[in-house]
């Protein structure tokens, strides 16, 4: 199926060819009109999100260099990728940009850990992550929003949410409710953190936990360099083989804890994953979660141009198939092809990952929430006005301790 050229398409029929997953729900979405806002939609994505979703935007957008050189072969990569609206009228109006990709690019990128367990009103997005590609589209850079920071979520018809204050990953729970979907939630996330940072997005990029393993296993592995260790809260060995830990208790056999130790390695998929899944047991919780993700994310970047995948079509069409089964990308009017071709001078060297509130708990006045402190609302000011270079070397605590 071709992939959509509307700069705000429309959501996919469930019944249509498999381009979206079937546990990823979807709701219609407005389109954009030829007014001042830009209509956009989008999912929602818990803690996974930011390794997934990162790797759709940040890979593929931030690698588009290597693909052959060619829109042509770009195009066809990616012509079984999903395109819905992500972000509402939380697109950057005809004012700030529009559908011209010359000027700075911002995307909003989330992750869901889907379980068909799970309904699709029920999920509250852990993960939330902005990429910003300055003018001069040499650059990428990665900011995460902590998951419990206040926020103060807006009215959204589609759900009947009234409006309120709560945590952040709230908003895209509140925004899923009666009826609105994933795309419901995921539009509320992007109108929520608009209001709170004045950030517009030229797209937005969703992928599914488990296909974010499926892509990883498709780079063979990633180099990822622990920095502290930590016993994994979520898995467990039997017989010498990762299992969840409810699965493992199943079988009735011994198991082994599965430790992720200090220092550098080649990591398989699930055992990468895991990683970037623990915030238990590190000094920072949270906030070390966050790096870690962000490291895993750039690691498989650097896989990606580093071994010839994006370079070779065969391999280029397997990781791309591997992603596009869980990965739904909103590029606005803008055709997939043409929107990762104009980031083809980024590659994965050149993406920096950036820490907010100093990478530590910034807890608010009755200690229940967090507050994005000074500094880190300045530096969203300064991805809005393009100047986050400057902003950077002149405070560089906001660079990311992680190698």
């Amino acid at each position: 199926m071709p992939v959509q050229t509307s700069r705000r398409p429309q959501s996919l029929d469930p019944g249509a060819p498999a381009r979206v997953p079937p546990i990823i729900p979807t709701q219609p979405g407005p389109g954009r009109g030829n007014g001042g806002s830009r209509k956009r939609g989008r999912r929602k994505d818990p803690l996974w999100a930011r390794l997934t979703v990162i790797f759709g935007a940040v890979l593929m957008m931030t690698s588009g260099l290597a693909i052959v050189g060619s829109k042509a072969v770009i195009g066809q990569a990616t012509g079984n990728i999903a395109q819905r609206n992500l972000l509402g009228d939380a697109g950057k109006t005809d004012a700030e940009g529009g559908n011209s990709l010359d000027g700075p690019i911002d995307m909003l990128l989330l992750g869901v850990d889907a379980r068909a367990t799970w309904a699709a009103d029920d999920v509250r997005s852990d993960t939330i992550i902005i990429l910003h590609i300055p003018a001069s589209h040499d650059q990428a850079y990665l900011i995460s929003i902590p998951r419990d920071t206040e926020a103060q979520i807006p009215p959204f018809e589609k759900s009947r949410f009234k409006g309120g204050t709560d945590k952040i990953n709230a908003a895209f729970q509140a925004g899923a409710r009666n009826g609105g979907g994933w795309e419901g939630g995921a539009q509320l996330m992007a109108k929520t953190i608009k209001k709170m940072t004045g950030i517009s997005f030229d797209g937005a990029a969703i992928i599914n936990f488990g296909g974010f393993k499926n892509v990883i296993d498709a780079l063979g592995t990633v180099r990822i360099c622990v920095s502290h260790e930590v016993p994994s809260h979520h898995m467990m060995m039997v017989d010498g083989k990762p299992m969840w830990n409810a699965e493992a208790k199943k079988t009735g056999k011994p198991m082994t804890p599965v430790v992720h130790k200090k220092g550098c390695k080649e990591m398989a998929g699930w055992e990468a994953l895991d990683y970037a899944r623990q915030r238990y047991g590190l000094p920072n919780s949270d906030y070390d979660r966050q790096q870690n993700q962000q490291q895993l994310i750039k690691a498989m970047a650097k896989k990606a141009t580093q071994n010839g995948t994006l370079t070779n079509p065969i391999k280029l069409n397997h990781l791309i198939n591997a992603a596009g089964k869980a990965l739904v990308l909103d590029t606005g009017n803008v055709p997939i092809d043409d929107f990762i071709y104009t980031m083809k001078g980024v590659t994965g060297n050149d993406l920096t990952t950036l820490r907010t509130n100093g990478g530590t708990y910034s807890p608010n006045a009755d200690h229940s929430r967090e507050s994005l402190n000074q500094l880190s609302m300045d530096m969203f000011q300064a991805v809005k006005d393009d100047k986050l270079a400057e902003f950077v070397v002149a405070n560089p605590n906001v660079l990311s301790t992680r190698k």
